[in-house]
């Protein structure tokens, strides 16, 4: 006689399907205040064409740093991120690239109970220091963070506001690695996807809000 055939289905036992499902409609809830929040971002960038140079159409994310409702937003946007792409592993540090990652940085790593590095140029921090070189479109600049700031082992989120060509992004994470920081990945409000900067990075890109589509 065939002995019968047990459902796999009918052995989960109730708590680890109540568990999966728990999993399921959360991941679901998280998804959907992520979207609804980006709207709610993006509608809020203000653009100016021709600016700083002609055929540049600059996007102005300082409203949303106007608003403490919008503030409070972005920083939410981001942590959902990074609880959803990271299965709810925290960084240790956050690592803000000089200027604009010094807006939104802080914050996050406020939120997320990591602390904040800053990244800047060449001169602008006191004591020993790491320094890395990058290349810009006329010529190459420097980016240092004070020595010993992050810990051999760390795991560590860079930030900034935009990636462009992706230089500096590229040099903010050679920094965390010559310290021995766990690089996570690298995290921007906007990208100028047509240059292509991702490229030059070395762990994974999240880029929160879509840009340089010109607003009716």
């Amino acid at each position: 006689m065939t002995p019968p055939v047990s459902d796999p289905v009918s052995t989960q036992s109730p708590d680890a399907a109540a568990q999966v499902a728990g999993q399921s409609s959360s991941h679901a809830s998280r998804a959907a205040e992520l979207s609804s929040l980006k709207v709610k971002l993006h509608a809020a960038l203000r653009q100016f064409p021709d600016f700083p140079s002609p055929g540049i159409l600059f996007e102005d994310i300082l409203p949303i740093f106007a608003d403490p409702t919008l503030h409070e937003s972005l920083v939410r946007c981001l942590e959902l991120h990074i609880l959803e792409t990271h299965a709810d592993q925290k960084p240790d540090v956050v690592v803000g690239l000089e200027a604009r990652g010094f807006l939104f940085g802080p914050s996050l790593a406020l939120r997320l109970g990591a602390g904040f590095v800053p990244v800047r140029k060449q001169g602008k921090l006191p004591g020993p220091c790491e320094t890395q070189g990058y290349e810009k479109e006329y010529g190459q600049d420097f980016f240092q963070m004070q020595a010993g700031s992050i810990k051999p082992g760390q795991k560590v989120l860079v930030v900034d506001d935009i990636i462009a060509t992706g230089g500096s992004a590229q040099a903010g994470g050679e920094l965390v690695k010559k310290m021995g920081g766990d690089l996570m990945g690298f995290i921007f409000m906007l990208e100028l996807d047509f240059l292509k900067g991702r490229e030059k990075l070395s762990a994974p890109v999240y880029t929160l809000l879509t840009g340089q589509e010109k607003k009716a």
